[in-house]
């Protein structure tokens, strides 16, 4: 007896391709939009792949992972940006500062970026 090429399983709607004696499913993920993603969303890519495997695996079979990240990526930036400023404001780095000392100004900046990184990876990136 041959056996049908191809069937759709009439409960659940999903269709079947034969290869060899085993009948497959015909599964395609949906389109997605690509984004290039940044390091913070590279970062929550890794926490969810480790911390968070199943909202990882469905985000992916619903075709939403790449736009969650991009979104993640950009609201970090923002974030970044707002907070870097405020500290710059409180701690007095102005242009003044960077015109007069040169290196107090790089070495406070780095102190800056450094501490503002750590605030955006502990609030935004590793949480659910």
């Amino acid at each position: 007896m041959e056996m049908k090429k191809h069937i759709v399983d009439e409960k659940t709607g999903i269709s079947y391709t034969l290869h060899g004696d085993y009948y497959l499913p015909d599964l395609k993920l949906p389109e997605q939009e690509s984004f290039d993603l940044g390091m913070y969303a590279r970062a929550k890519h890794r926490y969810l792949k480790n911390c968070r495997k199943g909202l990882l695996c469905s985000m992916q079979l619903d075709g939403s992972l790449n736009k969650y990240l991009h979104e993640v990526d950009l609201e970090c930036e923002e974030a970044f940006d707002t907070i870097s400023k405020q500290m710059m404001k409180a701690e007095g780095v102005t242009e003044n500062l960077k015109a007069e000392n040169q290196m107090e100004w790089v070495r406070r900046m780095n102190s800056i970026r450094n501490r503002t990184n750590e605030i955006i990876m502990a609030e935004y990136v590793n949480v659910g």
